[in-house]
Parts: structure tokens; sequence; C-alpha cells
């Protein structure tokens, strides 16, 4: 069968396969997990959940994602490595050298230098191999950006991952909107939207076991892996949005490139500002943990752990829906950059004040 003139029933076989290995795999992990990567309430790690837990979940997300990876070249029929090409090694790098830090901070609990540096790591890869933004004429600032983007994803992830399930399904959004663009656009027949594909599958057969109440953690194995895929897949869907908008002038390109980022990632980009706005105001790192995140004050307002999952779900839908307007917008003007922008910026300073509304316990 020629899979490239039948792009939708493509992506449904790698979907369910990968969400079949992925709830497989998982399985497996939590049956073997009494004493392999299981959280312990010891020590000064700070969790949401006060019980001790597995957090391998990470371990299947690297499996399928090396599965789709070797699958690729067949589904794509090339009869060479396709690893030879310098971007798609860059990226395999970044992706396992991220999952190996993730794996070892699991287990060792490693310092925050150490994470910083094999962040920064993963970036230098991707700058140099060819993944980097390239929506502002400065390329000193591409390249700049291109760092603190890899880097900042990285943490931001890892940060959200605070309460069941959320990391997850806004993970899970942001790949299905790639995903849906591609296909829209007729671009869907090359590896980083079918590997997107096969994301949204294993992140749905590892949400069996992160709902809440959940059996199994991601990790930092998962968050890290995560957030360097998704760092990725903003550069070239998001932020290089350039074949979508070859008819705007410079600046018009890259304010529609910010408010597309701003709107898909909208959650981990509004969690991570306010809690370092917080943490800051308040003289502490934002680097430790803490029972300050968004989703943490929403449950002190009262709203239960599974309706936070399904807000952050909506909002992150939202965010996606306008983010493809945006791009298929064909004219650009500063009235319809601040239209699209006031969606974000609700959304930060709704979730920013919740962190600041004091209420009385009974």
């Amino acid at each position: 069968m020629n899979f490239s003139e039948n792009i939708p029933l493509l992506f449904l076989l790698i979907f369910s396969a990968s969400l079949f290995f992925s709830a497989l795999i998982n399985n497996i992990l939590l049956n073997f997990s009494k004493n392999l990567g299981t959280r312990q309430n010891s020590g000064v790690q700070i969790r949401w959940n006060p019980t001790s837990k597995p957090a391998l979940g990470g371990i299947s997300f690297y499996v399928v994602f090396l599965i789709s990876f070797i699958g690729i070249q067949f589904i794509l029929g090339r009869t060479t490595i396709y690893l030879s090409d310098k971007k798609t090694f860059g990226i395999l790098a970044s992706i396992s050298i991220a999952f190996i830090m993730g794996l070892a901070d699991d287990a060792y609990d490693t310092k925050p230098l150490l994470k910083f540096l094999t962040q920064f790591l993963c970036a230098l890869i991707l700058l140099i191999s060819g993944t980097r933004l390239e929506c502002f004429e400065s390329e000193f600032l591409n390249y700049a950006l291109t760092i603190v983007w890899v880097v900042g994803m990285m943490n931001s992830i890892n940060m959200l991952d605070n309460m069941d399930g959320i990391t997850t399904i806004v993970s899970m959004v942001a790949l299905g909107f790639v995903s849906g663009l591609n296909i829209l656009q007729g671009a869907a027949f090359s590896p980083l939207p079918i590997l997107s594909v096969s994301m949204v599958g294993t992140l749905c057969g590892f949400l069996i076991y992160n709902w809440h109440p959940s059996k199994m953690f991601m990790g930092d194995t998962g968050s890290q892996f995560l957030g360097v895929f998704l760092a990725i897949i903003g550069i070239e869907y998001c932020w290089n949005i350039k074949p979508f908008a070859e008819d705007l002038f410079p600046v018009a390109y890259a304010t529609k490139s910010i408010l597309v980022i701003a709107s898909v990632f909208v959650i981990p980009i509004s969690d991570t500002v306010t809690v370092v706005i917080n943490r800051a105001g308040r003289g502490k790192s934002p680097f430790v943990g803490g029972k300050d995140h968004t989703t943490h004050h929403l449950f002190f307002k009262g709203v239960t752990e599974k309706r936070v999952a399904v807000l952050y779900f909506m909002l992150s839908c939202i965010g996606c829906f306008l983010a493809y307007q945006i791009i298929a917008d064909k004219s650009w003007s500063m009235n319809k950059f601040l239209l699209y922008a006031t969606y974000p910026a609700v959304v930060f300073l709704a979730l920013f004040s919740v962190t600041h509304i004091r209420v009385k316990r009974k």
C-alpha cells in the first residue's frame, strides 16, 4: 500500500500501534517496579502527590520513539539510513541525551547545574545540526533564542509535571496540533509529523496510568524527553512558519511566530512564568520545587485534580485552534496582532491572578 496517498490511514495505524505498545510497556514496567524507579517520600524533593509511585513512564516514551524512528525508514520507503542526515541525527542525539539525563536524575537526583549543562548541550546539538529558529533577520538572535527556547521548554515541561495527567494531556494537544497542521498543509509524509502522531498515541497509552488517581509518574525521564521533543516541534512548526507566511515582511512574520508559540504552549509558558515571578518575588530559587504552581492554586480554590486536567486540556485546545487561525490568516496588521494576543494574555493573567487570590480555609 502506498501510504503517501492515504495519510489519515497511516496516522491512524501509527497512533493505534503506539497506543498499544505504550500501554503494554507501561503495564510491564508497573508490574516490575516494586523497587525500581519508585518515588520515595524521604529526602528534600517536594512532590504534590505524597504517595510513592513508579516514575518510569518516560522509559515507554523513549522505547516507542525509537521503534517509530526506525519504522519511519520503511514507511517512507528509503533505501539509505537517514541517520546520515545531519539534522535528523542531531534530533536523535539531543532526545537521547535528554532521556539519559532524565533517567539519571530519577535514579540519583542530579544537581541543577548538571541538568542545566545537559539541557544546554541538547540545545547546542540541535543548533549545530540545523534545528534552529529562522524567524528573525538577525542570525545572532535566532541562535540565542534557539538555545533559550530549548532549555526553557525542557525546564517548563519538567515544572509542569506537578499533578496527575497535566503534562501528558498538554503535550498531546500540542503534538496533535502539529499532526493536524501538516495534514491540512499536505506536508504530513515526513519524519517529524509521523513521530508526532506516534507520540500522541504513546501519551494516550501512558495517560491510562497517569490519569488521576495515577498509578505511575513520567518522572524526569519523561519530562526531559518531552521537553526537548516539544522544543523541536515548536521550532519547526510554530516558530518557523515561513512556508505558510511567505508573503509577510520580516517583522510581521516574527510577530506571527511569537503568537503561534504563545497560543500552542499557553499552559506551560503561563505556569512557568507565573512560578518564576512568584518565587523571585519571595526571594526563592525558581528551580526548587514547591506547591505553588497554577495547578496547585486551582486545587486550593476547590477545583478537583481531574477538573484542573480537563480545564488545561480545553485551554490548550482553544490555543491550538487560535494558532491555526493565525497561521492561516493571509493578511497581517497591528490590530490583528493585538486581537490574537488577547487569548494567551488573558489565560496568563487569569492563572497568575489565581495564585494571588486568598481563600479563607474552614
